[in-house]
């Protein structure tokens, strides 16, 4: 453990967010993973209502830096096909 107050407030900091990066993260993944569900189902209509949501959760995360602009670009355009590919 940390003995200067500075780095004492640094580890609390640190641990607050890790959790909210954790809680982010995980509603990334279940955004895209909603997609791929839909997609592996066969349901066009659902598939493109959840490529709809998955994406403006994509885009937001990109525009808090929270992930790549590039990264959010490949995750979507990678759905995107995905969808595109259905019957």
């Amino acid at each position: 453990m940390a003995n200067i107050k500075s780095a004492r407030k640094r580890a609390r900091q640190n641990v607050s967010r890790n959790q909210l990066k954790s809680a982010q993260r995980s509603e990334l993944r279940t955004a895209i993973k909603k997609v791929r569900k839909a997609v592996a189902g066969g349901d066009k209509a659902a598939a493109t209502a959840a490529f709809q949501a998955s994406q403006s959760v994509i885009d937001g995360f990109a525009g808090k830096k929270i992930i790549h602009r590039n990264t959010a670009s490949r995750y979507k355009s990678r759905l995107a096909a995905a969808v595109r590919q259905m019957a």
